[in-house]
């Protein structure tokens, strides 16, 4: 790598830094390739990424970025993962290490907070911006049915009765 493509990678990195809501740093422990692809294809699906940097060009990256204190945990063979959401990069990569002993969760940031590997998991465990808002449409629209349902009511029992006055002069 020449320094006019580490120069690239640290400003494409500190751009990401300086968007993303939530940070968390892996340590890859010999995982093969396809178990790689599996992560990447995981993180993708989840609205999130994962990159392998060199620690020394994710550090320099870091500087100017709510995330400065992660220079810490960047030590060995090291991963990134990064998403807008809060919780989505989280949740994946503590979904896949669930299932795969050789990626180890180090720790991570939320904006300024760092965390540690429980961290991390506690946030895992939150429900993800999409089940946040689907909640909140269902609790806005659950008063709307309700009041459709209210409203209806009258009419449907009028016809019942309506519908029994026939059926006593028919018969």
């Amino acid at each position: 790598m020449d320094r006019s493509q580490k120069a690239e990678s640290v400003a494409s990195l500190n751009a990401v830094f300086n968007e993303v809501g939530v940070v968390v740093v892996t340590r890859n422990l010999g995982m093969t390739v396809g178990q790689s692809t599996a992560l990447r294809t995981k993180m993708r699906d989840a609205n999130a990424t994962y990159k392998v940097a060199k620690n020394s060009l994710a550090s320099i990256a870091l500087n100017d970025t709510p995330y400065k204190g992660l220079e810490d945990l960047l030590e060995g063979p090291t991963g990134l993962a990064w998403s807008s959401d809060p919780v989505a990069a989280a949740k994946a990569v503590v979904d896949f290490a669930k299932t795969n002993d050789k990626l180890e969760i180090v720790g991570g940031s939320m904006g300024g907070q760092l965390l540690d590997e429980a961290g991390i998991k506690a946030l895992a465990a939150l429900p993800s911006l999409d089940e946040l808002r689907a909640k909140l449409v269902g609790l806005v629209n659950a008063p709307a049915t309700k009041v459709v349902q209210l409203v209806n009511a009258p009419a449907s029992k009028l016809a019942r009765v309506f519908g029994a006055y026939a059926a006593k002069d028919a018969a």
